[in-house]
């Protein structure tokens, strides 16, 4: 006699679900109790509708309750499973939006996904509607799914690349804050990562005017007024890349984003995840079309809330300061504590093939920085002095201040352009001739940006090109639409170089003085203040050589520190729409 298999826990619910649609008025109310609904329900029905589930409860009186909540279906029939069995053990009473006669409404049922097959095993005994749509373009299934959508209220889960497992009382929870919060038209709210079998939680930033970053994490979960989404006419069916990004940029014109906030144990789901650590260059290998999608996404952002700069636009400036220099050009360099490193990035400098140069070399590590006694040897009477090469100069500060080094450095120089350098980088040995011709090829251009290679220092001491970089060119920026765009990257490139009298137009580097800057974005707030007023030139031939070692600013930084950042340069593009609102007010 052949043994009979036993049954699975998968599969004893998804037959108990089965059932319930064919139970009798009596029966049907003893398992919704049995699963928490309330004793006057006489019926329960998942729904999946717009990438999703929703649930409707009925009642003995004929009213029925529809909680308009939306999971997304994933196209994995055991994550649906499992979906399926966190909605059976919620406890308590339905949670719902409001209250309709809807007895004698046909119950639609809606499946968004583009495995119809893979839907059916686990939609067997229903009637359900599968909408089948091309995930190289999902704005037209997911406006499909939302006219279908009965719901007061959306909650999106954004499952394409990781699973995400919601909590029993996440449904709850956004309801309460959504009543709080009328005026909001998206919800998201911090989540739990689960990497390896270990779990941290990640705390999401909050929203505000200049969060328009393409690569800001709003989470996996949102929660949205059909309303909203209505009122900002759905999804842009020519978006295939930035579908989540356009979206709220496009509900934040109208509506308030609010970010749900975690302590501890407060996430409302969890995401499981393979584990990245940041890298400051991830945006550098997106496809050119996903970055191309991007920067027309901001953009008509920007046209819409009158912060957009036309092509060949500029804003006067006020003060205007008058050319006192000497030299061609001072390359200033701040350094802090890194003997290793500033004799090559010196060396770089003596070997550039125009000599009408000085070096400043801003040491900020107070009088007991060993980087000082290195950058001694190159001053007159120094073992590496040399009086035919441009003349090397050594200010010592007792501040570290990155700003504060480049403010005293543009007030002591003698050259007449400000080239960048950092302590562990080096120029290409024509960086400051190509710079200067630039320079001379419109009197319009206020500052001039390079372009680099990435190098790595490896353990034994030795600089190696790394190879799987391209050469950083930040093609992005276009002479008509860059200093848009570059409210949505977050570097202009290297190296950058600005006449000595335009860096004290602008009022000179931020020195940790605007919110959370710590060392950080002060070139940044550079660039997008000079945008207003000048022409940026640009050199895509690879004038400089980034390099990479575990001391870095960009080298394998933690969470903590990619927000610090964040909030800094997102601070600098809110002031950068604010200023840009009122000068084409005016």
């Amino acid at each position: 006699m052949k043994k009979r298999k036993k049954k699975t826990e998968r599969q004893k619910i998804i037959d108990k679900l089965d059932a319930v649609w064919s139970l009798k008025v009596k029966e049907r109310a003893d398992f919704m109790c049995e699963i928490g609904g309330s004793d006057r329900v006489v019926s329960h029905h998942i729904i999946p509708k717009a990438r999703g589930y929703a649930i409707r409860w009925c009642l003995d009186d004929g009213v029925c309750i529809e909680g308009g909540k939306h999971f997304k279906l994933h196209n994995d029939p055991e994550y649906a499973y499992r979906i399926l069995k966190e909605l059976i053990s919620q406890r308590g009473k339905p949670w719902y939006t409001r209250i309709k006669k809807l007895s004698n409404i046909d119950h639609e049922t809606i499946i968004l996904s583009t495995d119809k097959n893979k839907v059916q095993e686990i939609f067997t005994n229903t009637n359900s509607k599968i909408i089948e749509y091309d995930d190289k373009n999902p704005s037209i299934g997911l406006n499909e799914s939302i006219k279908s959508a009965s719901g007061e209220y959306i909650l999106y889960i954004d499952n394409t690349q990781n699973p995400v497992y919601l909590k029993n009382s996440s449904l709850d929870a956004f309801l309460l804050t959504a009543e709080r919060n009328p005026k909001a038209g998206l919800f998201y709210t911090s989540y739990e990562l689960k990497d390896n079998e270990k779990i941290k939680e990640i705390h999401l930033l909050d929203h505000h005017l200049g969060r328009v970053r393409d690569n800001m994490d709003y989470g996996k979960v949102f929660f949205i007024p059909k309303s909203a989404l209505n009122k900002i006419g759905g999804f842009d069916n020519s978006v295939k890349y930035n579908v989540l990004y356009d979206l709220r940029l496009k509900i934040s014109e109208k509506y308030q984003l609010i970010r749900i906030a975690n302590r501890y144990s407060g996430s409302f789901y969890q995401v499981e995840s393979a584990g990245k650590k940041a890298n400051v260059f991830d945006y550098l290998l997106s496809g050119k079309e996903v970055q191309l999608e991007a920067e027309k996404v901001v953009t008509e952002h920007l046209k819409r809330i009158n912060a957009y700069l036309k092509p060949n636009k500029y804003f006067p400036v006020k003060n205007k300061v008058k050319d006192t220099s000497t030299l061609l050009a001072s390359i200033i360099i701040p350094v802090g504590n890194r003997p290793e490193f500033i004799g090559t990035a010196i060396d770089s400098v003596l070997a550039q093939t125009i000599q009408d140069i000085e070096v400043l070399v801003m040491v900020n590590g107070g009088p007991n920085d060993p980087t000082a006694d290195v950058v001694r040897k190159y001053v007159k009477g120094g073992e590496y002095y040399d009086d035919t090469k441009p003349e090397v100069r050594l200010s010592v500060l007792d501040i570290n201040s990155i700003g504060l080094c480049l403010n005293l450095g543009a007030k002591n120089a003698k050259g007449k352009y400000y080239v960048q350098l950092d302590s562990d980088d080096r120029l290409k040995p024509d960086a400051v001739e190509k710079i200067i011709n630039k320079y001379k090829s419109s009197p319009e251009v206020g500052m001039v940006i390079g372009s680099y290679e990435v190098w790595e220092k490896l353990g034994n001491g030795d600089l190696k090109r790394m190879e799987n970089m391209p050469v950083v060119t930040h093609d992005e920026w276009t002479e008509e639409n860059g200093r848009n765009n570059l409210l949505r990257i977050n570097g202009a490139g290297a190296p950058r170089s600005i006449p000595i009298k335009v860096i004290k137009e602008m009022g000179y580097f931020s020195i940790n003085d605007d919110p959370y800057a710590r060392n950080y974005g002060e070139d940044y707030e550079m660039v997008a203040k000079i945008s207003e007023h000048y022409k940026i030139g640009r050199i895509f031939d690879p004038i400089y050589e980034v390099i990479r070692h575990e001391g870095g600013t960009d080298h394998a930084i933690d969470q903590i520190t990619v927000d610090r950042n964040d909030n800094a340069k997102d601070w600098m593009r809110k002031e950068a729409i604010i200023r840009r609102q009122i000068s084409n007010n005016k």
